[in-house]
């Protein structure tokens, strides 16, 4: 029940939020295939019956985590300058990216290892939310390539080169052991751009992020939820 001063509709919220938060740890961990809703009821203490007074269905589960994910990082976009240089783009889109997955890291695994989980309605909505997302890098992509000479690279093949390197580095990326987020950035960004040979010499000041590194209150999925 909603406390006093607060309003059913965040009480709802909030205990969605805390719910998705709680099942991308275990899909993240167990897989969806082999996860329950008994294991979601048991590591959030709720009953069957409360748990599917937010959900129908697993599946439908799987479906607001990555629909959260996914329009989160639509909405961070927005705020981003459309005049600034589509180089500088890019690596704002890799810095949100990056910064948001790898402070949901659990997110990010359930996003790439559960990309054919979904089915029916609940597949062609995320096809039609990501499709409008990896528009935006792709339209990054061709816009420089546009103003450069040269070879013409695939764009297609350029784009999702791009988001293989970004979506794939939760099995190798220690935060305590590997670079900070913006040297990791600007790492990816010399390799992806000039490769392994020329990129450590080049000299391209929109490699650098302008902001310091962010903490993890900026990249915060979920609204003050413990950890």
């Amino acid at each position: 029940m909603a406390t006093r001063g607060e309003t059913p509709t965040r009480h709802y919220d909030d205990k969605l939020e805390a719910i998705l938060k709680c099942a991308a740890k275990i899909f993240a961990e167990k897989g969806f295939h082999s996860t329950s809703i008994r294991d979601i009821s048991r590591e959030t203490g709720m009953s069957l019956a409360g748990l599917y007074y937010y959900f129908r269905t697993k599946e439908e589960l799987l479906f607001l985590i990555q629909e959260r994910c996914i329009l989160t990082l639509l909405q961070r976009w927005e705020t981003v300058n459309p005049d600034a240089d589509a180089r500088v783009r890019i690596r704002i889109f890799a810095e949100n990216h990056l910064g948001f997955f790898l402070h949901n890291m659990h997110e990010m695994k359930v996003m790439a290892r559960e990309d054919e989980s979904l089915t029916g309605e609940f597949h062609e909505q995320m096809l039609v939310l990501k499709r409008r997302y990896v528009k935006i890098l792709m339209d990054l992509i061709g816009e420089v390539q546009g103003r450069e000479s040269g070879r013409v690279i695939d764009i297609r093949v350029a784009t999702f080169s791009l988001f293989g390197m970004m979506n794939w580095i939760y099995p190798w990326y220690h935060p305590k052991r590997d670079l900070p987020l913006p040297q990791l950035i600007e790492q990816m960004l010399r390799i992806y751009f000039f490769g392994m040979l020329k990129g450590g010499v080049a000299a391209e000041p929109w490699f650098t992020a302008e902001a310091a590194e962010r903490d993890d209150a900026t990249f915060a999925l979920w609204r003050n939820l413990p950890e």
